[in-house]
């Protein structure tokens, strides 16, 4: 028996889906918000504090913030000044420059009612060069690893610091002891936890008495 050719056609391919943006969660650690989820929007540059580095960093200060007067520069998720502020943190400025992180962060402290949280849109590197002199305990350095903000946010954040205050810098490298020390800084502890560098400083002048 002869058979027929088959006149089936073959399926045009299917138009690619568009890419979903994608999230995920950190959670805060401890203290009175403990166990929090913070939302991780898939936008570039946003890269929320591992949470061994932020264990180790509040091990490092203390459990009990209380009385802290903080200033998260680069707040993203917010992950640090949350956590500082759940650690009984008096006062905790949340800085941002994207318009949606600083609607979620708003949102997160709203949840929350922190009251002690404060959430404003604008420059990080402004926001610290507008703060008083010697007026935080804690100054939170996190920009986006291909920025070039780092020197800048390190430069502004040391007249702002308590005489006992520190400034956490995380960064895609470690910074030297003469880069440091030029900006009136000196490392207070150091952790490397994958491609993350962490730095607790504190001024030269405290360290060096101490």
């Amino acid at each position: 028996m002869k058979r027929t050719p088959s006149t089936t056609k073959p399926r045009p391919p299917r138009p690619p889906r568009p890419r979903a943006v994608q999230s995920h969660e950190v959670r805060i650690i401890g203290g009175q918000y403990k166990r929090t989820k913070l939302q991780v929007a898939d936008k570039p540059g946003l890269r929320p504090t591992p949470d061994r580095v932020r264990e180790t960093l509040f091990n490092w200060l203390g459990q009990d913030l209380s009385g802290w007067r903080c200033l998260d520069a680069f707040a993203g998720t917010g992950a640090l000044g949350f956590e500082a502020a759940s650690r009984g943190a008096a006062q905790v400025l949340l800085v941002e420059q994207d318009a949606a992180l600083v609607a979620q962060l708003k949102r997160v402290q709203e949840q929350l009612m922190a009251a002690a949280v404060q959430v404003i849109r604008g420059d990080a590197v402004a926001a610290l060069r507008h703060a008083s002199p010697g007026s935080l305990e804690l100054v939170l350095l996190d920009p986006p690893f291909d920025s070039n903000l780092f020197e800048s946010a390190v430069q502004a954040a040391e007249p702002a610091l308590a005489v006992a205050g520190f400034v956490y810098l995380e960064a895609p490298r470690r910074w030297l002891d003469a880069e440091l020390q030029g900006l009136g800084l000196q490392l207070h502890r150091y952790l490397k936890a994958g491609m993350v560098h962490a730095h607790l400083l504190r001024r030269m002048d405290v360290a060096q008495a101490g």
